[in-house]
Formats: C-alpha cells, sequence, structure tokens
C-alpha cells in the first residue's frame, strides 16, 4: 500500500492478496462491496509495483471524475498530477501521471487505436457487474488484446456483486479461472421502513413516471428530514424527475439545500453535489449515486424503487428510455449509501411484498438496447458477431441483425459484415454511428460549426421544453440553461476535433495510417471512404442555387434525415396531427406542438407507448420535401406497380421515400401478366363474388360437386379454395383479356366451369348429375344439388302416383331425396323409400289432405292409381 496514504477501509486487507494474484496470474477478480475503498485504493496498490500507467475504467463520466478527484485527494494533490482522468471533453492528466481513470467508451476507442495499450500496465475494470454496453466491450477486449499481444498486462475486474465466477471465467487462462479475491463489507448497519403510496399508483409507461409517485417520494423526504438525522440521498430515475421534485420540496430550501446528481451536470455541479456543505443536504441523484461514489453525510436514502433503461422497437427502429422496477440487488447497493459512514436507514417507496418480487439482478444492456455502436465496435475489432470474445453474454441475434442492417445501409459495414473505411471514420466520431454518418455527409452543404451543433444536440437525451429541435438549438445557442449550454458547447468542441483529426483516405477507401481490423484484410477498393464531403445529394430549399446558405430549420432537418432517413415524415391527416414516417410507423404530435400539421418533418426522436399503434413524437424539425428526398436519398425509388388495391386493377408507376408517396403516375398499357397477377389477387382477397354468378353457372357447380362427392376423381374439386387455385386453369382466356374488376363481371362463368369437366365422363354429365328427372305424369322436374349429399326432388304428390321405387342417379350409387308436395306446393313428406312412404306414410297425408283438396285424386292404392298433373273439374 503507498506510504502516503493512511486510511483503513475493508479492501486495504485484502490488496496483497490482489497484488499477488495480479503478478502470479495476470488477472484476478476483485469483489468488494460498496464503501470497502476497492475504486480508491485498489489503483493505487496496483500503481505501487506494476510498470506502465494504470488506467482505470468506469461506465460513467461522474463516477471516473470522482474516483480521481479521491485518489489524488488521499496522496494530497491535485487531479492532473500522479492521478488523471479522461472522460468525454474533460481530460486531465500531465507526464507525471501514474494512474488515469477513464470511462469503458473512452477505453473501447483507445484499444481501436492501439490494442497494444503501449505504456499501460495495467488495466482495472470497475463496477463491471452493471453490464453497460462499453463495459461488456472493454472487457472483451482487454481480455483479447492481453492473450495476442500483452501477456504481461495485468487485468483486474472490480465488481461489488457475487457473480464473481462469470468474470473469473471469462479472465482465466489454460490454468483455469482468474483468483477471486473478496472484501468485506465496510457498511454500518442500515435499517428499512417500508413506505409504499396509500393508494396503489400506476406502473411506469414507456419513460413517464406518475406524477403522484413524485408526489409521495416528495413527502417520503419530508417525513425521512424530520425521522432522521444527517444528509439524504434521494433516488429518481432521471433528471427530469430529480427537476419535479425538486420543485416539489421548495418550501425546505431556507433551511436545507437541494442538490441535483446526474450524468448530464457540469462537472462543478456534481463535484458540488460530492463535498460536505454548511447546511443539512438533500442530493437528488439518477443510478449514478448507486455505486463508485461516496455522497459524505449521507445517513438517509429514500428510494423511489424505479431505474432508467434503454430500450428498441426492433420492428419500428424505434429507440427509448423505459422506467422499470429497480432490482434487489441495486436496491441493496442504495441502501448502502446510507451505511458508508455511520448507521442509517433507508426508506423504500414500495411495500415490502413488492421488494420479494423484484428481479434479482438488473438486465444487462445487451439484452434491450440498440446494438448499432456495439455493432460497429465489434466490426472494427474483426469479431462482426463477437464469437470468441469475452463477453459476458453473447448479443441477442434478432438485435444485432437489425444493427448490422443498419451499419450496411450507412456504408459502415460492406455486404459481408466487414467494416470499410468510411465505418472507421463513423467509428472514430465517437458518437452514435448514426449520428457520426449524419456529421460527415453534413460538412459539406452545412459547414462542421453548424454540423457538430445539430449532432451535439442530438446527442442529448433531452434538451428542451417541447419537440421542437429548432427551438432548442436556438435556446441553446442563447444560453438560456448556462448548464446545458455550456455540456452541449462541450460537445460540439469534440466533435470539431473529432472531424478535424480524420486521417485522409488513401485509394482503397480506408484512411490513411489505419490497419485493418484484426484478423481482416485491408477493405476492398470499393469501400466507400471516410468522406471530406457528404455522400448524398443536398437540398436546395426554397429555390435557392446550390452553394447558397441553407436556413436552420432546414439544416437541423437535414442532419436528422442522415441520421435517421426511415423517420422523415409526411402529414396523412390534417388536422389531427398524424404523420407517417418512411419506415412505415405511423407517428403522432401532440395538438399544442408548434409543429403541428407542418407539411413534412424529419423525426429525431419518437417512441411507441403501450397499447399504442401509432409512435409519439418527441422530437422533430420541419422540413421540406427537396430537404426529404436530399436526405433520404438511399430510400428513394421508382416502382411499377401493378397490383390489387381499393377493390380493383391498379397500374401505376409511383416514386416513394420509403413507405411514404410521393408521385404517382397511370400507366397506360399494363404488362399484361401483371395484371392477371394483380386480377387473381383480387379473386383470393374479395372472393369468387367478384364473378357473375348467374343461377345456370351456380347450378352447373352444384351438380359438379355432386359428381365429385359421389364418384370422386377425375370429377373437379369445385370448392372456393380449389377455384382459387386452379382460376388460371378454368379463368384463362378471361383473365388473359380482362383489364379491371368491371371485366370479371363479364365472364361467361358457365362456359369458364366446363373448362374443368374431364374428358370422357364430361360426356355422361347429364346422365349421372342430370338436371331434371322425368316423373311418372310426364314432367320433368329440376333436381337441387345444394347438398351433394342428397340431391332434392321436389315434385307434387299426384305426378308420382304408379312409382314403385325411388329413383337413382350417378351410376345407380345415390337414391334422389324426394320432397312430396302437397297441390299448394307445400311439402307434405320427405322420403328417399317411396315404397315404405305408400305402405305406412301416405295413408295419414291421405286422410289430412282429402277434404281440404277434394278437387284432386287421393286413390287408396297409389302404386296402380295413374299419375297426374290436373284437377278434375267442378262438377256443374
Amino acid at each position: 500500500m503507498h506510504p502516503e496514504i493512511d486510511v483503513d477501509l475493508p479492501v486495504r486487507h485484502v490488496l496483497p492478496a490482489v497484488t499477488a494474484a495480479l503478478r502470479r496470474r495476470g488477472a484476478a477478480v476483485l469483489v468488494a462491496p460498496p464503501g470497502t475503498g476497492k475504486t480508491s485504493l485498489a489503483p493505487l496498490a496496483v500503481a505501487e509495483w506494476v510498470t506502465g500507467r494504470v488506467v482505470v475504467a468506469q461506465p460513467r463520466r461522474v463516477a471516473a471524475r470522482a474516483a480521481a478527484h479521491r485518489m489524488a485527494a488521499l496522496l494530497g494533490e491535485r487531479t492532473g498530477e500522479r492521478i488523471g482522468y479522461a472522460v468525454r471533453g474533460d481530460r486531465r492528466t500531465g507526464p507525471r501521471t501514474r494512474v488515469e481513470v477513464v470511462t469503458t467508451g473512452l477505453l473501447v476507442q483507445r484499444l481501436q487505436r492501439d490494442p497494444e495499450l503501449a505504456g499501460v500496465g495495467a488495466v482495472l475494470l470497475d463496477e463491471c457487474h452493471e453490464r453497460h454496453l462499453d463495459s461488456d466491450l472493454a472487457l472483451a477486449f482487454t481480455v483479447e488484446a492481453r492473450a495476442a499481444l500483452r501477456p504481461d498486462l495485468r487485468l483486474l475486474a472490480m465488481s461489488a456483486t457475487v457473480e464473481a465466477d462469470r468474470f473469473a471465467a471469462l479472465l482465466g487462462d489454460e490454468e483455469g479461472p482468474a483468483p477471486v479475491v473478496a472484501a468485506e463489507s465496510a457498511l454500518h448497519p442500515v435499517g428499512v421502513s417500508w413506505a409504499p403510496p396509500a393508494r396503489p399508483v400506476p406502473p411506469p409507461n414507456g419513460p413517464r413516471v406518475d406524477p403522484r409517485l413524485l408526489d409521495h417520494v416528495a413527502d417520503t423526504v419530508r417525513r425521512a428530514v424530520s425521522e432522521r438525522d444527517g444528509d439524504l440521498l434521494v433516488f429518481l430515475p432521471g433528471a427530469g424527475e430529480i427537476a419535479a421534485v425538486a420543485g416539489r420540496l421548495a418550501d425546505l430550501r431556507a433551511r436545507i439545500d437541494l442538490l441535483p446528481l446526474h450524468g448530464r451536470q457540469p462537472g462543478r455541479e456534481q463535484d458540488a453535489a460530492l463535498r460536505p456543505g454548511p447546511r443539512r443536504r438533500v442530493v437528488l441523484a439518477t443510478a449514478v449515486a448507486e455505486s463508485s461514489l461516496t455522497v459524505p453525510g449521507v445517513r438517509v436514502v429514500v428510494d423511489a424503487g424505479l431505474s432508467r433503461v434503454p430500450r428498441l422497437d426492433l420492428a419500428r427502429g424505434l429507440g427509448s428510455l423505459a422506467t422499470v422496477p429497480v432490482s434487489r440487488a441495486a436496491a441493496a447497493q442504495r441502501a448502502g449509501r446510507a451505511g458508508r459512514e455511520a448507521p442509517g436507514w433507508v426508506y423504500r417507496c414500495w411495500a415490502e411484498a413488492t421488494h420479494e418480487r423484484l428481479p434479482a439482478y438488473p438486465e444487462p444492456e445487451i439484452a434491450g438496447a440498440d446494438l448499432t455502436s456495439f455493432a460497429l465496435q465489434l466490426a472494427c475489432w474483426g469479431s462482426a458477431d463477437g464469437a470468441g470474445l469475452a463477453l459476458p453474454e453473447p448479443p441477442p441475434d434478432a438485435a444485432l441483425r437489425v444493427a448490422r442492417t443498419t451499419l450496411t445501409a450507412l456504408g459502415a459495414l460492406d455486404p459481408a459484415g466487414r467494416v470499410t473505411g468510411r465505418g472507421r471514420a463513423i467509428a472514430r466520431i465517437g458518437t452514435h454511428p448514426r449520428l457520426a454518418r449524419a456529421l460527415l455527409d453534413g460538412l459539406a452543404p452545412l459547414g462542421v460549426d453548424r454540423a457538430a451543433e445539430v449532432v451535439a444536440l442530438l446527442a442529448e437525451e433531452s434538451i428542451g421544453r417541447d419537440d421542437d429541435l429548432v427551438a432548442g438549438w436556438r435556446r441553446l445557442r442563447a444560453g438560456v440553461d448556462p448548464a446545458a449550454t455550456a455540456r452541449w458547447r462541450t460537445e460540439v468542441r469534440r466533435l470539431r476535433d473529432a472531424v478535424d483529426r480524420r486521417p485522409a483516405p488513401d485509394r482503397a477507401g480506408t484512411p490513411a495510417g489505419t490497419d485493418p481490423a484484426p484478423g481482416h484484410p485491408p477493405g476492398p477498393a470499393t469501400d466507400r471512404p471516410a468522406l471530406d464531403g457528404p455522400a448524398t445529394d443536398h437540398p436546395t430549399p426554397d429555390g435557392t442555387e446550390p452553394g447558397a446558405p441553407v436556413p436552420d430549420d432546414l439544416a437541423a432537418g437535414l442532419l436528422v434525415g442522415l441520421a435517421y432517413p426511415e423517420r422523415l415524415a409526411r402529414l396523412r391527416q390534417p388536422g389531427a396531427g398524424s404523420y407517417l414516417m418512411a419506415g412505415g410507423t405511423a407517428a403522432d404530435l401532440s395538438s399544442g406542438s408548434p409543429l403541428f400539421d407542418s407539411p413534412w418533418l424529419a423525426v429525431a426522436g419518437a417512441d411507441r407507448p403501450p397499447g399504442r399503434g401509432a409512435a409519439r413524437i418527441r422530437l422533430a424539425a420541419v422540413v421540406d420535401e427537396a430537404t426529404a428526398r436530399a436526405a433520404g436519398g438511399p430510400l428513394l425509388r421508382w416502382e411499377r406497380e401493378i397490383d390489387w388495391a381499393d377493390g380493383d386493377v391498379l397500374a401505376r408507376d409511383v416514386e416513394r421515400l420509403g413507405a411514404i408517396v410521393l408521385t404517382v403516375r397511370p400507366i397506360a398499357r399494363p404488362d399484361p401478366e401483371r395484371v392477371v397477377a394483380a386480377l387473381l389477387d383480387g379473386l383470393r382477397t374479395e372472393g369468387l363474388g367478384l364473378l357473375d354468378w348467374t343461377p345456370g353457372a351456380e347450378a352447373l357447380r352444384r351438380r359438379l360437386a355432386f359428381c365429385r362427392r359421389a364418384l370422386g376423381e377425375p370429377w373437379p374439386d369445385v370448392a372456393d379454395e380449389a377455384l382459387l387455385a386452379d382460376a388460371t386453369r378454368w379463368l384463362g382466356p378471361e383473365l388473359a383479356t380482362a383489364r379491371r374488376r368491371a371485366d370479371l363481371r363479364r365472364v361467361d362463368v358457365t362456359a369458364a366451369l366446363r373448362r374443368l369437366l374431364p374428358w370422357p365422363e364430361a360426356g355422361r354429365l347429364d346422365e349421372l348429375a342430370p338436371e331434371r328427372l322425368p316423373v311418372p305424369s310426364g314432367s320433368r322436374v329440376r333436381l337441387d344439388y345444394t347438398d351433394p349429399t342428397a340431391p332434392v326432388l321436389p315434385v307434387k304428390l299426384q305426378e308420382t302416383f304408379g312409382w314403385t321405387a325411388t329413383p337413382r342417379i350417378a351410376d345407380g350409387r345415390v337414391t334422389v331425396l324426394l320432397h312430396l308436395l302437397s297441390p299448394a306446393g307445400r311439402p307434405v313428406a320427405v322420403t328417399a323409400d317411396l315404397a315404405s312412404f305408400w305402405r305406412t306414410g301416405y295413408g295419414q297425408v291421405r286422410a289430412e289432405l282429402r277434404g281440404r283438396y277434394p278437387r284432386h285424386p287421393w286413390p287408396e292404392d297409389p302404386t296402380t292409381a295413374p299419375p297426374t298433373r290436373q284437377v278434375r273439374p267442378r262438377r256443374s
């Protein structure tokens, strides 16, 4: 241990075992709960003996800066001397720096530039259990770099959870898993007060938190202030909720300092929240305070029980943040903040029974987040799908496929999944690949300043009070919110520097001075280079000449469209704020939006809350059609459409921007084969009712169905499904000359059906399934084939006198079902056995009807009586 440090924290007693494990095996896992001193003491202990700089990687910028400040304070120095840090937009290191604390994202970038990590003797991955995407990549890349290039590099994974075996296996070698060293907790006892709302509050819907829960959190803070001593640390899911609860606690400001703590604050504001003050404090924090940070003076924790995590709607390509219940492991870490310096209390804003149903651990970010940046980093490293890397778990296949499709569309990957020169240029920008692409392609039409300003704006999680992107841009320029403006300007400078540092592209498409990804040769000559100019055409809005200044509205919209071309949207329902995005998703604007009913929008942020069919537009810029065409160039296409639509054949040439129809031109002479296909689709969609089924056609179809039922093959199946499947055979000539729905109504269906008749059986149709049957009276009565299992012959009873056997058809296989009718045509008997009816049923019918119909014959023996269609004449 460093002789200048005189602190007694639990991890100090296991540091000799840690250094021994690193000396012997080169890699180890240190498991130490929050408050044990691992973040501040372990790097100093390793730096005492290792050769080269010690790099400590933290998942969050605020934690990286705080850790560096803490170690420097232990040495009695300012940061930038022996202890330094580097986070996005802020770096303090010097020639004497031995320990450098960086974010995991920055470490990944360094590994991509220099996999050997020249000059680095050890890498310490802190809070690796939090499973951020950059944390997983930093672990995987460092393990592979150590195995392939730097066997002397020492690697220590530090975790606050008991999942040590997983990381030990990932860091292991041929000797087995890496050694695990555990430190006991330094926590003082923490009492638990269960404080659920008096009335149930609906769970979060997307990112939104019910205001009633925020009311309850504020009330719980007041209760804790009155019941307990010491400073309070309040956990909330995001900066918006922090501001909302702070507003509800305004009555406490006269005697208590209310301090926010979240990742989007300027460094000085974060530092203020981490320093003791003269008055009692209530620190309102996001999950950044769960681990790696010590907020001095805290004796009480109030936990709202919520976390904010990234989510990606794979089907629609909409990324968003979701608010979810905290895990039990995270809740324990939060509670531990109250016991770092003395006994404390935690007030949990949920019931004890609810606690038992919480997930054990947080969901790793890889399970639900947008993997576009992750996939690009894998491709740059030379492992397109992460196979063979020491990832704690593999990326989900579906999400990785979507990410690689996006990167291919951006030109960052070639069709084989290898990174291109353009992809490397995008990766070096250090922001989401979509935004990096927009920055590079926006340089020529907008200039580096405005392009960087808009991209920095889009990189923010929240930039304003409404959904108008340009209004937010103007507020930042005006400095309305000094803290937000300072953070934005820092990112603008970083992006400008990243663009200025781009190597010039070489003739093979790979920037000069760069090496291909490990395991891959240099990119082919077809790779798109890192751009000095745009990769798309650029708009000339409002009729201005090319090269004229682009107005702010269109500049912002162009950048948004370049980043998210599938979110270019056109108004589809005026007065309702309803849009269709180029990706095919419907999206709505709130009625109070200043953008309401704009003809075109470039949508920067949208989500689809559960239960809603359309997405909700959260951030957008107004564009015109020319800008939409320029930004969405790869989505523009002309298509010849000959389809069945809106109940008829639609033949047109259509220009589309993704799913948005731009131009329609009717086709005078459409391709006959495609017209036939459209007509067939119409028949399948709307059914055979599109044809004119005359009584004769219906009768023929029923007779054919009867033959199929009675005789089987080769008689055709004339059910709807079979006729539709075989439509080109029996409707072929008519379809060949038809052009629209009306032509189908003119088809002679009877003649068409006869094409299905088998030969030579067709000649016997009238014999096997006659339309009419002769009866004893001489009449020819029509058979009803509605039921193909039992054809019906409806006939007046007097016309059947003399028939002793029921008639049969289909070569005698099927007995006709007789419906015997009264003289008035009403059924009086139904029989398939006429002889039996004459013996047993006729007498009762005769007795009932002879008085009602005296002019008709009712003989005692109908089998010998003459049949008749006539009635007896009236007597004069």
